[in-house]
This record gives structure tokens, C-alpha cells and sequence, in this order.
């Protein structure tokens, strides 16, 4: 492990009261695409996506030790947890979202909509009634890169939720040139969505029913601004991963500001036995950053 200075930079006055630790830890480096950390409270680890070299890493909170966590992974992209604690994955190279059981089964939780193969699930989130809602742009099979080269059978890349009852895939959002990251809002009422494509953050209003509305612009990103992961912090601000920062957005969508990186960054969550650990994925490393920021819980955890 090495440490490399902390570069936070305000913006705005509601951003002065924002830091944490002067030296920023990477604690693993040698990826060729990190992506989807994802904290696991049960256990004290997080795990992360390496895309290309499909297999998914594992570091261990009480010892600092990297291990593999899973290999082959299906070119495992973003991973989070739903509400029994149980991983749910985007495999790109396999063109569907899993769930990984307490057993260490997998089950398939969506792979086709309407009978067609899906392109290649990105990043994902639970809502409190069980819903799992996703991206699918077609990184996975543009080349082998991150996947597996094949045909787009799905016109667009849309959103998508899965109904907890029946497990149907529905489209709840279809104008996305190429969706990425997503988060809820702390009251679920709203769901934010990344554009990579477009450089921009949008935002909509979700009925209990699981049917968006609005999908205004919620932040405008620069050039080097290319959107991907993002996730909440327990006062409702916005971190998002975007080029060689991550960002902060107040709940109004103003940036107020951001903290550097050395490497392009890709996804981002709050862990740590407080929520005030900051891992953030970036190009080839995995970074920690102990901060006085503390991450949203799961309302379901809230309960």
C-alpha cells in the first residue's frame, strides 16, 4: 500500500466542512479496469470488479490482504447488495444481472427481456421492495475487451426493473444513449441515472409502482466529465465518478465539489464499520480515503 496526497477542492460553502484523511491510500494496484466496489458489512471486505481480466478481487478490512474473489466472473461489472445481504452482479460477458446466494450459488435474475438477450447489464441498485433496477448499455459486446463480441438483439440501451413478485423485466427507461451509473435518492423518491455518452447526470421521480417520470438533466458534466458510478452520502448530496475526480453534486444538482484522482475513476461506495471509509475504483487501482462523510444506508437498513 501507498499513499498519495488528498486533493478536495470546494466549490461551494456547503462543500468547506467536507474532509477526511491528507493522504489518500491505494491499497491495490496492477487492474486493468477497476470497477463495482462494493462493501460487505457481514464480513469486513469489499469486493471489486477487474473487467478484462474477468475476475473479481476481494480485500479484506482486518488484514489489508487482496485475494481473488471470483474467476471467471462472466466480466462482472457493478455489483451491490439486497436486502438479505446477498451480492447482486452485472455480468457483461454473460448479458445478465445474478445474485449470489449465502450458499455461493448463483441464480440468474434477468438475462432476456421480452425473449431477447439483453446487451450487457452495467451497474445496479435495490429498492427497499425488493426491486432490482439496472443498466444495459453495450460495452460487454462491442469487442472482447470487457466481454464478448456478439449482436445487439435489443434496440437502444434502456433501465430496467425487476419486479420482486413475479420477475418480470420491464423497461422503465428507454431515451439513454449509453446508461451507466444509478442510485436512489434517501426517501427513494428519486432515481438518478448516469448518461456516459451524453456527460450528464439525469434525475426521476419514481411512483411506488416503480414507473419513472420527469428524467430532467440533473448536472451537466464537462469534456473529461465521463459520468459512470455514483452513490449517496446520509445528507442526500450525489458522489459520482467522473474522469480523473469524484464529484459532488448537492441535492439541488450544483457541484460543490470534488476530490482528485491520479487515475481515471469508474465507481465509488462508502464502507467501513461507520459508512465513512470512501473506496473509489480507478483505472488500475483500488483507493481509500477515511473521511468526516458518512454514506447512505439501504432504507430498508433505516428500518
Amino acid at each position: 500500500m501507498d499513499t498519495i496526497p488528498t486533493e478536495f477542492e470546494a466549490l461551494d460553502e456547503r462543500f468547506a466542512t467536507v474532509g477526511g484523511d491528507d493522504r489518500l491510500e491505494r491499497l491495490h494496484t496492477g487492474t486493468r479496469w477497476a470497477e463495482g466496489p462494493l462493501y460487505v458489512p457481514a464480513g469486513r471486505y469489499l469486493v471489486w470488479s477487474d473487467i478484462p481480466n474477468e475476475r473479481m478481487l476481494r480485500w479484506d478490512e482486518t488484514t489489508g490482504a487482496v485475494g481473488t474473489f471470483r474467476r471467471p466472473s462472466g466480466y462482472v461489472n457493478g455489483n451491490t447488495l439486497d436486502r438479505e445481504g446477498r451480492m447482486i452482479s452485472c455480468e457483461q460477458g454473460n448479458r445478465r444481472v445474478t445474485r449470489t446466494e449465502h450458499d455461493g450459488s448463483i441464480t440468474v435474475i434477468a438475462d432476456r427481456w421480452q425473449g431477447r438477450r439483453l446487451n450487457s447489464p452495467n451497474d445496479a441498485v435495490v429498492r427497499s421492495d425488493g426491486s432490482i433496477w439496472f443498466t444495459d448499455p453495450p460495452y460487454g459486446i462491442t469487442s472482447n475487451y470487457e466481454g464478448v463480441v456478439a449482436e445487439q438483439e435489443i434496440d437502444g440501451c434502456n433501465v430496467y426493473r425487476v419486479d420482486p413478485v413475479t420477475g418480470e423485466v420491464k423497461i422503465v427507461a428507454d431515451d439513454f444513449v449509453r446508461p451507466n451509473g444509478l442510485a436512489f435518492s434517501l426517501d427513494e423518491k428519486l432515481l438518478y441515472v448516469a448518461d456516459t455518452r451524453r456527460k450528464h447526470l439525469r434525475v426521476f421521480d419514481v411512483a411506488e409502482d416503480g414507473t419513472l417520470s420527469g428524467g430532467k438533466v440533473f448536472a451537466e458534466g464537462t469534456p473529461a466529465d465521463n459520468f459512470d458510478g455514483m452513490r449517496l452520502d446520509d445528507t442526500g448530496r450525489v458522489w459520482a465518478a467522473a474522469g480523473k475526480a469524484v464529484l459532488c453534486y448537492a441535492p439541488d444538482g450544483a457541484l460543490i465539489g470534488r476530490l482528485r484522482l491520479p487515475e481515471f475513476t469508474s465507481n465509488l461506495v462508502f464502507g467501513g464499520q461507520k459508512r465513512n471509509r470512501l473506496f473509489i475504483t480507478a483505472s488500475s487501482s483500488l483507493y481509500s480515503l477515511m473521511t468526516n462523510v458518512t454514506g447512505a444506508r439501504p432504507v430498508w437498513a433505516r428500518r
